[in-house]
């Protein structure tokens, strides 16, 4: 039997490839798409304010300087998903309750984690024990979908692309022999696999996931200018952001790239 012709495999490799994309409903032709809905339940933390929203277990700081506002919510350890879960977003709908504002519906990020309550049934109060899927809402974006004296309101949710302003955004933490680095302003699925990290002088060094959206390299870097390459945790793309920080980049400095995903 002859070879097969190569624009033949070709085509064909393209077709099955879509398919399976676009029956997922996640990732086709580079961008992210909206994801199936599921069901779960969704509270609230702190005040209109959001003062206690900020920080969190993904380390994204102010959530306002990091971009993200009071759209945010933590997530119970099923999604936390050892902080893989986090920047990613989901749209929020209530449901089945005389709570629920009719037609609304907000899209959150996933910013920190609502921990487990053991000394709680999972279904009187310890609403983020494992197995359940839960949202601890910011109280300005659970006030959207529902009146807030309800509590806790049943909820339809499913993921989205992350619709970000701009490229991705590297805040640097660390010393010359031990690199952090908080990822923020994620778009696409909003979150990461994997990092690895490009000095002027050398080669791509893989970064070991830290906690929440952090990576570290226990490298000597200083004095270089540095580029990332990160690849999603959700559809497994990777993408460069070339030439992000200067070579007399600081600790405690946010630079901001170009690349992002869609």
């Amino acid at each position: 039997m002859g070879p097969i012709s190569s624009s033949w495999s070709f085509n064909k490799f393209f077709s099955i490839v879509f398919v399976v994309f676009a029956i997922s409903g996640e990732f086709v032709a580079g961008y992210y798409r909206p994801g199936p809905w599921r069901y779960a339940h969704a509270t609230f933390y702190g005040d209109e304010t959001g003062g206690e929203t900020m920080g969190g277990a993904c380390g994204y700081g102010n959530l306002f300087n990091s971009g993200y506002g009071l759209s945010t919510a933590a997530l119970s350890t099923t999604l936390f998903n050892d902080g893989y879960g986090c920047g990613q977003c989901f749209q929020i709908t209530c449901s089945k309750s005389p709570h629920c504002y009719s037609g609304k519906s907000t899209v959150v990020t996933a910013t920190n984690l609502c921990p487990p309550n053991w000394y709680q049934d999972s279904n009187a109060g310890g609403w983020c024990n494992p197995p359940r899927t839960h949202f601890d809402m910011a109280k300005p974006a659970f006030m959207k979908l529902a009146y807030w004296r309800a509590g806790i309101i049943p909820v339809a949710y499913r993921r989205v692309p992350c619709q970000r302003t701009g490229g991705m955004r590297f805040q640097f933490q660390g010393n010359s022999y031990w690199l952090l680095i908080f990822v923020m302003n994620v778009g696409g699925a909003g979150d990461i696999k994997s990092m690895a990290v490009k000095g002027s002088r050398t080669n791509w060094i893989s970064m070991s996931h830290n906690w929440g959206a952090s990576y570290q390299a226990f490298s000597s870097l200083y004095g270089q200018s540095l580029s990332f390459r990160v690849t999603s945790y959700t559809t497994g793309e990777t993408i460069y952001a070339w030439n992000v920080a200067p070579a007399n980049w600081s600790g405690g400095k946010t630079y901001k790239s170009t690349a992002n995903f869609r």
